[in-house]
C-alpha cells in the first residue's frame, strides 16, 4: 500500500509531496475533508507502535486545551486523534509496512531514500 495522510492547506505537507515527486502513485488522504477512521488509525498504530507516535504535541489545540498538563494514556491519544484531525502528525506516509510520521528533516530524508531511492 502507498498512501499519504496530509492536510491540503499545510505548506509543509505540500512541500514534502513536491520533494517526493508528487506521489502520483500514492493514494492521497486529505484528513480535514475525510477524517481518519478507527480502522485506519488502528492500522497505523500497529505499524508505528503507539498512538502517541502519531499524535502532534505541536498542534495549537493541544496547547489551547492544556493537554500538556494531563497524564495522557494511549486510549486518550486515540480518542483525540479520532476527534480532531489537527492532532495527527503530518504528513503520515505509508509505503507497504514502512511509515514515515511527521515533517522532521530526518523523517523526510528517510522517506526520500525509500520512495525515490536517493539521499538528500
Amino acid at each position: 500500500m502507498k498512501k499519504i495522510y496530509h492536510l491540503g492547506t499545510c505548506d509543509k505537507c505540500r512541500e514534502i509531496i513536491k520533494k517526493l515527486g508528487g506521489l502520483n502513485d500514492f493514494e492521497k488522504h486529505e484528513i480535514k475533508t475525510a477524517p481518519i477512521d478507527e480502522d485506519e488509525l488502528d492500522h497505523l498504530k500497529t505499524l508505528v507502535g503507539s498512538y502517541e507516535a502519531l499524535f502532534s504535541k505541536r498542534a495549537q489545540l493541544y496547547h489551547e486545551m492544556k493537554l500538556k498538563h494531563d497524564d495522557l494514556q494511549e486510549h486518550d491519544y486515540r480518542k483525540y486523534l479520532l476527534k480532531e484531525y489537527t492532532f495527527l502528525k503530518r504528513p503520515v506516509i505509508v509505503v507497504d509496512d514502512q511509515v514515515f510520521v511527521g515533517n522532521e528533516k530526518w523523517t523526510v530524508e528517510a522517506a526520500v531514500r525509500t520512495i525515490l531511492g536517493q539521499g538528500d
